[in-house]
């Protein structure tokens, strides 16, 4: 590290001037010397204060991905290749509010502790009109036997090209781009888009290899008519329409990301059922955006939905949106991760450098119940290596913000998770209905994110078990053994924080868990 020009110069002043006063000058110079010296050893140390506030800021989640500064909303591409779980995500790379949108890009060997890559495919101007590309959701497959020519095991990015101009949409089509790296580099197909139907809203491909039929399976939206379309592929370059899945579920919302995945039935190993999840309208109605769920068969053409009570939602708190299933796994599991958050308030979280996280995680299967067959999603198992101190008496005692506990709920019951600072989220089970009330948290950044959000417990049991995983800034709560989830953003002031319980309520075993930021 050369020395700044000015401290250069005063030391040459002091060079010439030693004959005016050799001693004290000189004394003067090496002191001088000296104090450069510490200070550049200092300067090439690793910085404390940096490494001890990486990823601490307040409300930070420390086990959630977030990306370190920013944008970020859905998650894309999820993907397993080489040893490694791929998580690309909606993300503007120029400031921390909707726009630009491109895709982020991190990387993990556990699905917990994450690596940040640069930006994978970025918003791109088109030289010849002038218009812009945003990149929005997709999906990345490999290409194990080449069929798109691109090489074999390559990875292949099937993602919406958003073309707008002046702020304004002109059309969305479906474009490729693949990677021979391992997605550390990308290129755009020269020939794209590859899927258009002259829409301005088209969008959001989810697309798997299906093994009987032998082809590539695409599913997306058009979201304005509340229609799932398939197409089908043998080289992921022309597709051709083969079915489309309407007329049922919610819609007070536009159908956003679906998804379609075939899942076991716990209990009967050998038979399956095809579960068709997609993002649009919330239980709590039409001003929040939720998930919601169909389970049914796939023809391999089109998705037939079963004669239930529709619609059924993925999650009943606010804050669970976009949730997609990782591709091509190495063993028999499906895994969904969503982003945590809602359009209605997103842009106005209190949270800098960062604003948008992802959830957990979460292991899917289906369940047969009184009410019919359920989709039950519990967090991957590895977030127990995680844990660290076992409380041991968690009433009123003191943690710093992340843990996890499991609680039985008798009717009248709650549980509150107060900070120091007076705020306070509050959990109950009245009637027959589980809820999440966080009117008395931090809310005041916008009038629509105080509520209290509820879900009605099939068949009225006299108690509730729940496993509440708290994160800084973010509660999933699992409800009997993941068959209701509820996932919700709060934002609590003060530091830390003490469990409080009312009723007959019985905690069993809680965890604090450690952190997973290390820069």
């Amino acid at each position: 590290m050369p020395l700044p020009l000015r401290t250069k110069k005063k030391i040459d002043d002091l060079k010439i001037d030693k004959s005016k006063n050799n001693h004290f000058v000189n004394c003067l110079f090496v002191n001088c010397q000296l104090s450069i010296l510490i200070a550049f050893m200092t300067a090439c140390q690793p910085s404390e204060k940096k490494e001890s506030t990486y990823y601490k800021e307040p409300f930070r989640p420390q086990f959630h991905f977030s990306p370190e500064k920013n944008w970020t909303n859905d998650p894309n591409g999820l993907v397993y290749i080489d040893g490694e779980y791929h998580l690309f995500y909606q993300y503007n790379p120029y400031g921390d509010q909707w726009g630009h949108m491109s895709w982020g890009h991190t990387v993990s060997e556990d699905l917990l502790h994450w690596k940040h890559l640069p930006v994978a495919l970025e918003e791109y101007t088109d030289p010849s009109t002038g218009d812009s590309t945003m990149i929005f959701s997709g999906t990345v497959v490999i290409d194990k036997a080449n069929t798109a020519g691109f090489g074999a095991n390559s990875m292949v990015a099937i993602y919406t090209s958003h073309v707008h101009k002046d702020g304004h949409a002109v059309v969305q089509h479906q474009s490729l781009a693949y990677s021979n790296d391992r997605g550390r580099t990308w290129k755009r197909y020269d020939k794209n888009p590859v899927l258009d139907i002259n829409r301005k809203d088209f969008r959001d491909p989810k697309v798997f290899w299906h093994e009987p039929k032998q082809k590539w399976v695409m599913a997306l939206v058009v979201p304005d008519l509340y229609t799932v379309q398939f197409y089908e592929s043998k080289n992921l370059l022309n597709w051709k329409l083969t079915g489309e899945f309407t007329g049922i579920g919610d819609t007070t919302r536009i159908w956003e990301c679906p998804d379609l995945y075939e899942l076991k039935i716990e209990g009967q190993p050998s038979k399956t059922k095809w579960v068709l999840s997609l993002s649009g309208g919330h239980p709590q109605g039409p001003k929040f955006v939720g998930m919601q769920y169909f389970i049914g068969d796939f023809d391999g053409n089109t998705f037939h939905a079963d004669s239930l009570h529709y619609p059924q939602y993925v999650d009943y708190g606010k804050d669970f949106y976009a949730g997609i299933v990782y591709n091509n796994l190495p063993d028999q599991r499906t895994i969904m991760i969503g982003w945590l958050n809602n359009w209605t308030y997103g842009n106005k979280l209190p949270t800098f450098p960062w604003r948008g996280a992802m959830s957990l995680p979460r292991e899917l299967s289906l369940i047969n119940t009184p009410s019919g067959l359920t989709l039950r999603q519990q967090p991957i198992v590895a977030l127990e290596k995680l844990r660290t101190k076992k409380i041991e008496a968690i009433e009123n005692q003191e943690l710093f913000g992340s843990f996890e506990f499991s609680a039985e709920l008798t009717e009248e019951t709650s549980i509150e998770i107060a900070s120091d600072g007076g705020d306070r989220l509050v959990l109950y089970y009245i009637n027959g209905n589980f809820s999440i009330d966080r009117t008395k948290t931090l809310s005041d950044f916008n009038r629509d994110f105080a509520s209290i959000d509820s879900v009605s417990i099939p068949h009225y049991p006299t108690s509730i078990s729940v496993r509440v995983i708290v994160d800084q800034s973010v509660a999933e709560i699992f409800i009997n053994n993941g068959e209701q989830v509820l996932t919700e953003l709060f934002f609590l002031r003060g530091g830390k924080v003490k469990i409080k319980s009312n009723g007959e309520v019985k905690i069993a075993e809680g965890y604090e868990i450690k952190d997973v930021w290390r820069e």
